[in-house]
């Protein structure tokens, strides 16, 4: 059988709708699958830090998103008990804001994109396997609902289809730098709760974070270590509202507020790499690469992984690279780029008490509005942690405190 397009993307949310269309907008035929219908919700941190929204810019989508009516967000705080540490993030290009958009919008926004860029999109599309031919992936087969199964090929498929891929189970796709699930996670959505930007509270064992989203709500995410997952899920609300007594002026906060959806929660949030390529197959977004959601780097990761996939398969295609060159090069700036704030999530995930001396350095940052922007950007995505912590930095936010301090 001919093969009817050049691409095969499973899976159209954050990672997978961005590659269609870029792959689209270069002239290829892409097909664009998933078993859900949209506008649809997905677990979620909403979060899009800058370097996300600088990319929204590059492809001509920010300004639909800020036609929806999401609040933007400019500032940042960390919540520490004896300290706060608050600033601006450094810019991402010219971009310094970020939004918390919920899923139903921009996911939609994503794929009539896709749509728009002459992708072909499958919504309520199961796959029912991927197609294997000489040894390597030549398609999948599934069908749409009500419909008999058919088969569809096309030289390289991409499972854009979440950490728990059916693609690269099925590939066999190698794990790397694995740690398990360190914290369950919750959220729900309240009216008439008033927060500064991004707020982040981080007490022992204990940290959430409350971010404007649509309609005048605020999205309030809680975690607290793997270990009491099972204890604390007999009666998650009250864990939940007790929580924030951990912080006397933002609980009387939410007594004020109103809450205005159930709380939803998952513990299933490993930590992991994946190789994301091999023999007619690749892999973006949450299915090559995973990390705890305390960041809220899912939505700018998988924006930016779109990028350097499409990218690499274009080199391909067009003759400048091989198919192993491009993906190598792929993995490796993938890789590269994102591991220095992978071991910090999953430090900061672990939930355990900072050392002395990173008790001392966050306590100098505080001191300092411009190491206090420095920090926030790491969060942001727009500073390395590998910048933040070297060695001259350090020295340099230490005695800027010092200065600071008289």
């Amino acid at each position: 059988m001919a093969e009817s397009y050049d691409a095969i993307v499973v899976g159209a949310r954050c990672a997978g709708s961005p590659t269609a269309m870029l792959l689209a907008r270069k002239g290829y035929r892409v097909l664009l699958v998933d078993r859900a219908t949209f506008p649809s919700d997905t677990l979620s941190t909403h979060m899009v830090h800058p370097p996300g929204i600088a990319a929204l810019e590059r492809w001509g989508l920010r300004g639909r998103l800020e036609a929806t009516g999401c609040p933007p967000i400019t500032d940042y705080s960390f919540d520490f008990g004896p300290f706060t540490i608050a600033g601006h993030p450094r810019p991402s290009g010219t971009n310094r804001v970020a939004h918390a958009p919920r899923r139903v919008v921009l996911d939609k926004l994503l794929v009539d994109a896709a749509a728009e860029a002459g992708v072909e999109v499958r919504e309520g599309f199961t796959v029912e396997q991927i197609v294997f031919e000489d040894g390597r992936v030549g398609g999948i087969r599934g069908h749409s609902e009500g419909m008999a199964s058919t088969l569809e090929r096309a030289p390289i498929v991409i499972g854009a289809d979440g950490h728990h891929s059916l693609v690269a189970r099925s590939v066999g796709a190698e794990p790397y730098s694995q740690k398990p699930s360190l914290e369950a996670l919750y959220y729900s959505y309240w009216e008439d709760l008033p927060v500064d930007g991004f707020e982040v509270f981080i007490r022992p064992l204990r940290s959430w974070g409350a971010f404007p989203t649509h309609d005048g709500q605020t999205v309030l995410i809680m975690g607290w270590p793997y270990d009491e997952f099972r204890a604390n899920r007999t009666d998650v609300e009250r864990n939940y509202l007790k929580t924030l007594e951990l912080a006397p002026e933002f609980a009387k906060r939410v007594a004020k507020a109103t809450r205005v959806s159930r709380i939803r929660g998952t513990a299933d949030v490993p930590n992991y790499f994946r190789k994301p390529f091999g023999p007619g197959w690749a892999l973006v977004g949450d299915a090559g690469y995973h990390k705890d959601p305390c960041t809220a780097q899912g939505i700018s990761d998988a924006f930016r992984d779109a990028e350097l996939l499409s990218g690499a398969l274009h080199d391909t295609w067009s003759g400048n690279l091989s198919f192993e060159q491009a993906m190598g090069s792929y993995q490796e700036v993938r890789d590269q780029t994102v591991m220095p704030l992978y071991m910090l999530t999953c430090q900061l995930a672990a939930m355990e008490p900072p050392p002395p001396e990173m008790q001392q350095l966050l306590g100098a940052v505080s001191g300092s509005q411009d190491s206090m922007d420095d920090f926030v950007s790491m969060i942001a995505g727009t500073v390395s942690p590998a910048d933040f912590f070297s060695p001259p930095n350090v020295q340099r936010m230490i005695e800027a405190a010092s200065v600071a301090a008289g």
